[in-house]
């Protein structure tokens, strides 16, 4: 295995994971990787250290390049072990180097996971020299932990920027240049949605705190390297961390005989006659990190749940359980249900979706037994309604 050559005396040395399909509940179809990039300069570096498990792929790689015992510096970015844990093994071969992290969190984290391996603690701007070029430390923190800092090298221009502006998308080409870039895209999209979003505010002091400065690479922790589309990826992450919303509208469901089926559908055609693009999602179908990708967008949001055993379906609560702790931005929300007789579930997601980022759009929307289609009409009339209000206030 080699090392991938990003510019004179910089390589990719990470590891490709293709068999990845879950990371923290999230659904990783298209795999991904555990980024880590090496610098030949007086003081060789390594930035980041790939996930336990792969670091013989990691030392092969750069062995290609250089013998990993002389390696100097080990900058840990992000404590997460899918990012640190192969540091313990470059250590045993590079046994003078010194690994470098945040102060406070970073040294408390990798001391939690590792003991202590004499980490040194740097603070928002101090610079590191390598020899013809330094490093300087810019902490992020809550973007995604406490411990999160990204580290711009001078005079190359290279962000090394950890979880930020990365992607769970394994493949082999390394470059925005060479890959498919609507994929790297979709899969960005998700990555922040599902990893990111909680934490926009904290997001746009970090890209805040980047402005200002020239950018010609940016090294993520896991996907694909920007280098040409650069511009555009700062766009869109400037548009999540703004809440923007787009025309669509998203309605999730599960349903056991097709009543809140046919109530979702009734609620379709009410966006789709107020000029909304709506989404839905079968949970019978659909995973929850896709359906939280497409509402991160979305202004409005309608989810149902039949009735089952007194309480709402397992999924529908799964869901709403994955939603609640992402949600990025304030949202409408309709909750709807059939029952048989008991009838708790309407009320159970109405309640669930309650909170300061959620206002609900109208009551709860209850039909017992089969809709008839008189029914249906009134559920979307009476959505309509409250859509128009909605959009005249």
């Amino acid at each position: 295995m080699n090392a991938m050559k990003i510019a004179e005396g910089v390589y990719w040395v990470g590891a490709i994971d293709w068999n990845l399909r879950n990371f923290h509940g999230y659904e990783t179809e298209k795999g991904s990787t555990y980024n880590a990039y090496l610098i030949l300069d007086e003081k060789i570096t390594l930035i980041d250290a790939v996930k336990s498990g792969f670091e013989e792929e990691m030392l092969a790689r750069i062995s290609s390049v250089v013998d990993p015992a002389k390696i100097d510096v080990i900058i840990s970015n992000h404590a997460e072990p899918d990012h640190s844990g192969g540091i313990p093994a470059v250590l045993k071969l590079a046994k003078n180097a010194k690994v470098y992290c945040a102060a406070g969190a970073g040294v408390k984290d990798l001391t939690a996971y590792y003991g202590d391996l004499g980490y040194t603690g740097v603070k928002a701007g101090e610079t590191l020299s390598l020899g013809k070029r330094s490093l300087t430390f810019v902490p992020t923190p809550m973007v995604h932990w406490p411990d999160n800092m990204v580290s711009f090298m001078a005079p190359d221009n290279i962000l090394f920027s950890n979880d930020a502006f990365g992607q769970h998308y394994a493949s082999d080409e390394r470059l925005d240049t060479d890959c498919d870039l609507p994929e790297a895209f979709i899969q960005a999209r998700k990555y922040y949605a599902n990893i990111v979003q909680p934490y926009g505010m904290q997001t746009g002091k970090a890209l805040a705190a980047l402005q200002g400065l020239q950018i010609d690479t940016i090294c993520p922790s896991h996907g694909i390297i920007w280098t040409e589309h650069i511009p555009e990826i700062l766009s869109l992450y400037q548009s999540w961390v703004s809440g923007e919303y787009d025309d669509t509208a998203v309605i999730v469901y599960d349903t056991m005989w097709h009543s809140t089926e046919a109530m979702a559908h009734a609620i379709e055609n009410a966006f789709l006659a107020k000029g909304l693009k709506p989404r839905l999602y079968n949970l019978h179908y659909s995973h929850n990190s896709d359906i939280v990708s497409d509402a991160m967008t979305a202004k409005y949001i309608a989810v149902g749940s039949p009735t089952l055993n007194n309480n709402m379906m397992p999924s529908v609560a799964s869901f709403l359980t994955y939603f609640k702790g992402l949600n990025g931005n304030k949202k409408k929300y309709i909750a709807f249900g059939s029952y048989g007789w008991g009838g708790q579930s309407p009320d159970q997601v109405f309640e669930a979706l309650k909170s300061p980022k959620c206002e609900a759009l109208l009551p709860a929307i209850r039909q017992a037994y089969k809709p008839s289609p008189e029914d249906l009409d009134g559920i979307a009339a009476s959505v309509a309604e409250a859509l128009e209000k909605d959009m005249q206030a």
